[in-house]
């Protein structure tokens, strides 16, 4: 089996670079990639990925937006009021002297006002806030993970498309080289009078159907490459050769095995964990609002009638004053105790959302086990499979020589042999792609 191995992957390789789609015109056009090469180049260029990571920016950018509200806030205002009239104090009569009344307020009044307020104590808000914003980092780097094993699943998943296609175009143009061959001989037979005209013209037919397919098969071989040009963001039309990935190895770790890393490695999993989390501090910055808020506020103040804030005969030229603020909304119809109930639902939906993503990981750890273990079973069936096809057409050629079997007999063994080399490439490639889901199910770059 493993020379047969060998020199299928040997012959496939060189047949694809003799054949493969999109020849190469020149030394630049040459662009061969490993598994790994494509994997390192989808993960540099690959649109998708560059947008979650950007995430990572955001959350980091609004962590510190939270923690820039620890600090002292500074403000100004410039203000002018105009009244409609002046207004003074009722003038005083003392016999015949009269005096006139105070000035209380200006018709124009210019203010100049700069502030400082520092929270003290939010009942926890600010704190809480910051806790927030320091888990959505987390969960934002949760995130590039998950999209990092995506994105490399579907490398994989295209790498082996491509593979398999090349192999379809493989298997599909030694099916049309041995039916022309056949359909000679058979031309041969007929021209001498050997076999009559329906087994020429059934040969024919069948030489048909398979440029037919091999047709159909390179055009599959196209649309594979445009599609891993796409995940790796390069433009579409580029030539693409790969290396093939060899022969499998079997699988050695138990599922048991498998399941247990998959439940502490799998980001979904840590992600969850860490939007209950946030959801807990989501719970606090809700409780918040049943404790009052302390701040200090310092205020240096500049009034006059002019703009210059030079002061007046009413207003002073500057002033400061200082204030400790205490402020406590305490009642507002249970709006504060409904706003907790409602994060403590969120929370709870969590709680049952995890538990059921724990069974559906430990589900698709075991799918795809289990579909490793059956392509594992598959391939040496299938490689035995395409000898016995091969032994099976060369008998019914030589019988067909000997004219002691007919050319249906010669096709039929044609056929088979066809299956069962498509059935071998896909067992082979099922294999790998197995893995592939297997690798991406237990949370492993």
């Amino acid at each position: 089996m493993k020379n047969f191995l060998a020199k299928t992957l040997v012959v496939g390789l060189v047949s694809f670079l003799l054949i493969a789609p999109g020849r190469v015109r020149a030394a630049e056009d040459v662009h061969v990639f490993t598994l790994e090469k494509s994997i390192w180049a989808a993960l540099e260029n690959n649109w998708t990925l560059k947008s979650v990571k950007e995430g990572v920016s955001e959350a980091a950018a609004v962590k510190r937006q939270a923690f820039a509200d620890f600090f002292p806030k500074f403000s100004s205002s410039y203000s002018y009021t105009r009244l409609d009239e002046e207004q003074t104090t009722d003038p005083i009569s003392l016999g015949p002297i009269t005096i006139p009344g105070t000035p209380l307020a200006l018709e124009d009044n210019y203010q100049w006002r700069t502030s400082v307020s520092q929270p003290v104590f939010t009942g926890f808000a600010l704190t809480s806030a910051y806790q927030l914003a320091k888990l959505g980092i987390d969960a934002a780097e949760l995130e590039v993970a998950q999209e990092h094993m995506d994105l490399v699943l579907r490398v994989k998943e295209v790498y082996f498309s491509v593979l398999e296609a090349d192999r379809a175009v493989e298997v599909a143009e030694k099916a049309v080289e041995s039916l022309r061959e056949h359909v000679k001989v058979a031309r041969n037979f007929y021209d001498v009078g050997m076999i009559p005209v329906n087994d020429l013209l059934e040969a024919e037919v069948e030489l048909s159907n398979a440029e037919y397919d091999l047709v159909r098969a390179r055009n599959a071989a196209q649309v594979a490459r445009a599609l891993f040009n796409t995940v790796l963001a390069r433009p579409i039309e580029m030539p693409v050769f790969l290396v093939d990935v060899g022969d499998f190895r079997p699988e050695s770790e138990d599922l048991a095995e498998y399941i247990a890393v998959a439940l502490e490695k799998r980001p979904a999993i840590e992600l969850l964990n860490v939007n209950i989390a946030r959801t807990e501090q989501n719970r606090r910055i809700a409780r918040s609002d049943y404790y009052p808020d302390v701040s200090l506020q310092y205020d240096y103040i500049k009034e006059g009638d002019e703009a210059s804030v030079h002061g007046s005969e009413v207003h002073e030229g500057n002033r400061w004053q200082a204030m400790g603020v205490l402020s406590w909304t305490f009642f507002e119809w249970g709006k504060t105790r409904y706003a907790v109930e409602e994060v403590d639902s969120v929370l709870r939906q969590l709680i049952q959302t995890l538990a059921a993503l724990k069974d559906q990981v430990t589900f698709e750890v075991k799918q795809a086990y289990l579909q490793l273990l059956e392509a594992e079973e598959n391939i040496p069936t299938t490689v035995k499979a395409v000898e016995q096809a091969e032994e099976n057409l060369r008998v019914s050629r030589e019988r067909y020589q000997a004219q002691v079997a007919t050319s249906t007999e010669v096709l039929d063994a044609q056929t088979l042999l066809t299956r069962a080399r498509t059935n071998y490439y896909r067992a082979l490639y099922s294999h790998y792609l197995a893995r592939a889901r297997l690798e991406r199910a237990i949370g492993r770059k």
